[in-house]
């Protein structure tokens, strides 16, 4: 008995070669509209949907496999019973269904769409076709997408298509219809502009790589990407060893702080805490001005740049052993320079892969989702006698630019725009003054301090003080503040408040 597909895909990528492979294995094609023309284009025999049916497409195209004898013939188990009861209604089998749905999750990507052109993309007969082929997986092939094509033909190309093969095909085909389900109900709860949080929220990502191991060697993990997001953090990998856990979550953050900074930047990232950050004319003189914030710590970071990485700046890092480095672009003779060391994991970042509408953080029995922090521009109040210098109001912007991206309780000092100082974690605020004083060392004295989060106590302004820090920026609101201003007042400090927090735990 011949076998039978039913072609049906709006991306027609692959899909000539596919079906071409199906008819030299002696499949019959049965295709819908402009797949079936494009089949018929390319010199291929197939059967319209119409011809099977015998009822012609209707309502502008939504109504055209939404048919008995279309579901009867890929809902039938290969048993007498059903069987028989095709064969009363003249129905046929459908041995493998090949669909992919409308562009729904691009078109709701473009700017300013409409709710009208979101709503006519959404697939309904594409998405009875594939739950109805994946649920009789055992005698009905799904294909769910282009990338699965070659696959599917070398599996019939061998015989039987295994039952393994065949569940997987199933579980890729929900997994579709779930994700584009997902993004359908997520866009119509935004629409209705309520909340920004669906009822339901149903992560859309496939898993992109399994990882050697997760934060340590016990720990199993996988890095998921968004649907249509190809490589880690949409980047490009260009050489060097595979990417770990660890790796992909420092590059994220070193990414992330080099997109905040304005200008040539350079971002050095040590366990999720930027160790030096810099801005400069160049982005040799930001790198080496970010190294110097702290060399030490900088061993074995990962590193970030904001503009195409020169020459010069890869010179800039001497010999300093670096994990992983991504930027938007690699010169020639820096690509060279950095091949020198094989396994640097050297990532070139795609400019369109922004940060996802929410952050989100696994809690036992659930999750967290919010709005990612972004760099504020609340007015500044100055709440000091003194009012900061034109220099140090530069420093303070680049400082609290940074300070939001380190790990509360963050302190960070800077001297223009560069890091001198972090301190970063600490269960107490003072303590992290202490280290970023501790690390900045006699770069201190003339350094601003930015604080994530208003002095409980003046003790903190007190040891910045003491250091020789000549202004402060942090958001206020603290019961004690008179106390802080009180502090920077008597030693001649610059204060100001931004009324804006931000933690990050």
């Amino acid at each position: 008995m011949t076998k039978r597909a039913l072609l049906s895909v709006a991306d027609k990528t692959g899909l000539v070669p596919f079906a071409r492979g199906l008819v030299e294995l002696g499949w019959a094609l049965v295709s819908t509209g402009g797949t079936a023309r494009a089949l018929a284009a390319a010199g291929l025999p197939v059967q319209t949907v119409e011809s099977l049916t015998g009822f012609p497409e209707i309502l502008g195209g939504r109504v055209k496999t939404l048919h008995p004898i279309v579901h009867g013939g890929i809902l039938a188990r290969r048993e007498p019973a059903h069987m028989a009861e095709l064969a009363a209604h003249g129905i046929e089998a459908i041995d493998l269904v090949a669909v992919n749905l409308y562009p729904f999750e691009a078109t709701v990507a473009r700017p300013n769409v409409t709710l009208a052109e979101a709503i006519e993309e959404i697939d309904i007969g594409g998405v009875a076709l594939l739950r109805a082929a994946a649920k009789n997986h055992s005698a009905v092939l799904v294909v769910s997408d282009p990338s699965q094509y070659e696959a599917v033909l070398e599996a019939l190309r061998a015989g039987e298509v295994p039952e393994t093969t065949r569940r997987h095909l199933a579980t890729t085909a929900f997994q579709r219809t779930a994700a584009y389900d997902a993004a359908i109900a997520a866009f119509l709860a935004q629409a209705e502009a309520e909340s920004p949080f669906p009822d339901l929220w149903v992560p859309r990502a496939r898993r992109l790589v399994t990882l050697r191991y997760g934060e340590n060697p016990h720990q199993r993990a996988a890095l998921y990407a968004q649907l249509g997001v190809e490589g880690p953090l949409g980047a490009t990998f260009l050489q060097g060893k595979a990417l770990s856990y660890n790796n992909i979550l420092d590059l994220d953050a070193a990414w992330t702080l080099a997109n905040d900074l304005e200008g040539p930047a350079a971002v050095i990232i040590k366990h999720n805490n930027p160790c030096g950050a810099a801005v400069g004319p160049d982005l040799a003189s930001a790198m080496a001005a970010a190294l110097a914030s702290d060399p030490v710590s900088a061993f074995g970071s990962v590193i970030a740049v904001n503009r195409r990485l020169e020459a010069p700046a890869v010179r800039a890092l001497g010999d300093l052993f670096v994990e992983a480095i991504i930027a938007p672009g690699y010169a020639p003779e820096a690509l060279e320079l950095l091949a020198a060391h094989r396994n640097l994991r050297v990532l070139q970042a795609a400019p369109d892969v922004g940060p996802d509408a929410w952050d989100v953080r696994s809690v036992r029995g659930g999750w967290l989702l919010q709005e990612p922090d972004r760099p504020d521009t609340a007015p500044w109040q100055v709440v000091t006698q003194r009012v900061p210098t034109d220099e140090e109001k530069q420093a303070l912007a680049f400082a609290w630019r940074v300070c939001a991206r380190v790990k509360s309780n963050a302190i960070v000092l800077a001297r223009g725009t560069a890091t001198v100082g972090v301190g970063a974690g600490q269960m107490s605020r003072v303590d992290s003054v202490r280290i970023a004083v501790a690390k900045a060392g006699e770069r201190a004295r003339g350094a601003v301090l930015a604080s994530d989060a208003f002095f409980p106590f003046a003790d903190g302004v007190e040891a910045a003080a003491a250091a020789g820090v000549t202004a402060i920026i942090q958001p206020g609101g603290s019961l004690r503040d008179q106390e802080a201003i009180a502090a920077a007042n008597a030693a001649g400090m610059a204060m100001v408040f931004t009324g804006v927090r931000h933690f990050r735990h």
